[in-house]
């Protein structure tokens, strides 16, 4: 629903932009900081997440406090009218706590301790870290609660991994209790235990997954799953207990990640759940642009698929890019730099979808350490005078003129459904090939559809409601919750229209099999149900013919299905599934559920969603004319629409909507008739009213 949202703080009034600085390992330097403040003025930067990793800086030794640096640094961004977006340092911790406190310290799945170093190395039940984390969030919300600059809370940073120390299995041996009414037999059932006689008979038998045995109950490892993203969210509620008493008012937030190398949400942890507890969504977005597997354009559109399920989270509201880099970064197996142009592209895409900031790691290279050589803006040469600052500075110009996108939204009724606990049960399955399971890439195959059309998309999880969509597509949900299907049966009652895929309700919340078969739950709406699914090599392929005749191919995956009260629209035409179902049909109400039984080529997911959006009605909110690799993405706020026209090839391109004339380019300023050419690399950005 088009709307306009308030801003994170009733201080800022446009773009965010800036990132992450680390005065902390500057200090030394008084005339690089003194630098780094006349370069801010020239990149129009005006967003600095500091403190991220300062806590040796503010807590150099137990209860002995250094706020000076942080108190200029602030004062001086208030100054400048900037903002400050303000963490809590629990990211990683000084030595002379892991040395007098060495249970803080992260025991791996082996049941190793770690050794004091890295970040992300801490003990997240530690009551002892958990202690000191709270008391360093008191001193700085006591300190800065009133502060001028202040605008969010940044807490911690890019929370993941897990610790299997005894504090943390007597914690998940809690948590089972709960989960299963303090009753054994309730679990070994949802484990499945007598499989290679694991059945438990005390509680204290359970440990968390060890290396040799991660793939045996695969109950276990999602439950293990749920309790590391459980115990994650309590320790940052633990952190925000005296931010949240003494600035009521200050939004919190922490990062978000994707996975890489490919461009995939990041499964570390269930966002869905953890969305909750944040303010505002961010997130960290380092697409691998120019790589050797994948077209830019192709990047883009799973780019775009993040986007918009990271806005999804809160129902559409926008979120925050909390990092990106101006140029390359120090840790993909192959570190390349960002083409000319490409900053700017990747960073009007990012607000395209829904961001209202551009923010960096880092603001300036460090001179030492793992992170010397990830991009910043200001080089080691410390000067403007760099491609990359050019780069980013224009792009400041650019988030100037885009100030009136801020607080609108997406008008989506197209919805696709990923769902993180079922990727993490199929990447568990070893009933599929193993390396073609690919269960986000799946919904992004699908996504790309729309995506390719300018038609927006809501990626939305199995919590959310359906209401307000028309069509809602959910590839390969393989596990299907309690309480799902009867949504989605009253989705397509009210006349909407769901399509489902092979793999579909094959297991409950627990991993284990649905004993009614497959769709398990979602067999009355499907109107089928489904018997095997035959995995084909790579170099394997089966036909599926149409009712109407046309044909396409069908790889990895071909299931053999069966109609209840469904109906065929396509068929295969070869193997022991001969003539059976491979597209159905089912009407329910005033709605139609369609099931896909095979992994297909794009052009039988082209023609499919092209037939359906007809009959939908449902459209591009501003057609464009364009060559492939053209995406056009619409933000709205309900009185006018903010039109992005990017250009993910390294072709000029040729950009047209007839009948449209008169049109703001929001980047110039200028008006524009019903067409225009677009650099390699290029976007416009155009505004037109609805009045």
């Amino acid at each position: 629903m088009s709307r306009r949202w308030n801003p994170v703080h009733p201080n800022v009034t446009g773009m965010l932009h800036g990132g992450d600085y680390n005065p902390d390992q500057w200090l030394d330097y008084p005339h690089i900081i003194d630098e780094d403040f006349r370069l801010m003025k020239l990149a129009s930067a005006n967003t600095f997440s500091v403190n991220i990793f300062g806590w040796s800086a503010i807590e150099p030794e137990e209860g002995v406090y250094r706020f000076e640096w942080l108190d200029s640094i602030m004062d001086r961004v208030a100054e400048q009218g900037g903002h400050i977006i303000l963490a809590t340092p629990s990211g990683a911790r000084p030595a002379w706590m892991s040395e007098k406190y060495p249970e803080v310290l992260r025991v791996e799945a082996n049941r190793v301790r770690n050794l004091h170093g890295v970040r992300h190395n801490h003990c997240f039940t530690s009551p002892i870290y958990r202690q000191k984390t709270q008391e360093m969030n008191r001193k700085l919300a006591e300190r800065y609660k009133e502060h001028p600059a202040l605008i969010m809370w940044h807490i911690s940073n890019e929370y993941g991994g897990w610790c299997h120390c005894d504090l943390c299995q007597e914690a998940f041996r809690g948590w089972l209790k709960n989960k299963y009414d303090h009753d054994l037999d309730k679990l070994n059932h949802a484990w499945w235990t007598g499989f290679w006689s694991h059945r438990y008979s005390s509680w204290s038998q359970i440990e968390s997954p060890a290396p040799h045995g991660e793939n045996q109950v695969h109950g276990m490892n999602l439950d293990w799953q749920r309790f590391v993203t459980d115990q994650t969210i309590d320790f940052y509620q633990n952190e925000i207990v005296p931010l949240r008493e003494l600035t009521p008012h200050i939004p919190v937030t922490t990062n978000f990640m994707g996975n890489y190398p490919h461009m995939r949400p990041f499964t570390g942890l269930n966002y869905e759940k953890f969305a909750k507890h944040v303010d505002v969504v961010t997130w960290d977005c380092y697409p691998p642009w120019h790589n050797d597997w994948q077209s830019t354009a192709s990047l883009a559109k799973d780019v775009g698929f993040v986007n918009d399920l990271y806005r999804s989270l809160k129902d559409g509201q926008p979120f925050l890019i909390m990092e990106c880099t101006p140029s390359l970064v120090n840790w993909h197996e192959v570190n390349k730099a960002k083409r000319a142009g490409m900053h700017k592209l990747s960073s009007i895409q990012s607000i395209a979808h829904g961001s209202d900031s551009i923010l960096y790691f880092q603001w300036r290279k460090g001179r030492g350490a793992s992170e010397k050589f990830h991009g910043a803006v200001v080089d080691h040469v410390g000067h403007e005078h760099t491609r990359v600052f050019r780069d980013v500075a224009e792009v400041g110009q650019v988030l100037n003129q885009l100030a009136p996108v801020v607080g609108s939204s997406m008008d989506a009724k197209v919805a696709i459904v990923y769902d993180w606990e079922t990727d993490w049960a199929i990447a568990d399955a070893q009933g599929f090939g193993k390396e073609t399971k690919q269960y986000a890439a799946t919904c992004q195959e699908h996504y790309r559809v729309f995506w390719e059309r300018g038609i927006p998309v809501d990626v939305i999880t199995p919590d959310k409601p359906l209401d307000g969509y028309k069509l809602v597509i959910a590839p390969m949900l393989y596990m299907v919750r309690e309480g799902y299907a009867a949504k989605v049966e009253s989705f397509v009652h009210s006349g909407g229209y769901f399509v489902a895929t092979y793999a579909t309700g094959m297991v409950n919340e627990t991993d284990l099999v649905n004993l009614e078969g497959s769709p398990g739950p979602l067999k009355k709406v499907l109107g089928i149900w489904a018997e095997e699914i035959d995995t084909l090599y790579p170099a394997e392929s089966r036909e599926l013919v149409m009712t109407g005749g046309a044909r396409y191919e069908a790889k990895d995956y071909v299931e053999l299905i069966h109609l209840e009260t469904a109906e065929a629209l396509a068929s295969f035409t070869s193997d022991f599934y001969k003539d059976k179902p491979a597209l159905t049909v089912n009407r329910l109400g005033e709605g139609k559920a369609f099931y896909i039984a095979s992994r297909n080529e794009t052009s039988f997911q082209d023609d499919l969603y092209e037939r359906l959006l007809d009959e939908l009605q449902i459209g591009a909110p501003f057609p464009v004319q364009a060559g492939k690799g053209v995406s056009v993405q619409v933000r709205t706020d309900g009185k006018t629409d903010y039109v992005f026209v990017m250009n993910f090839t390294e072709e000029q391109q040729t950009v047209g909507w007839p009948g449209r004339s008169g049109l703001a380019n929001l980047l110039t300023g200028e008006h524009v008739g019903e067409q225009l050419e677009l650099e390699p690399y290029g976007a416009v950005v155009l505004s037109q009213s609805r009045e």
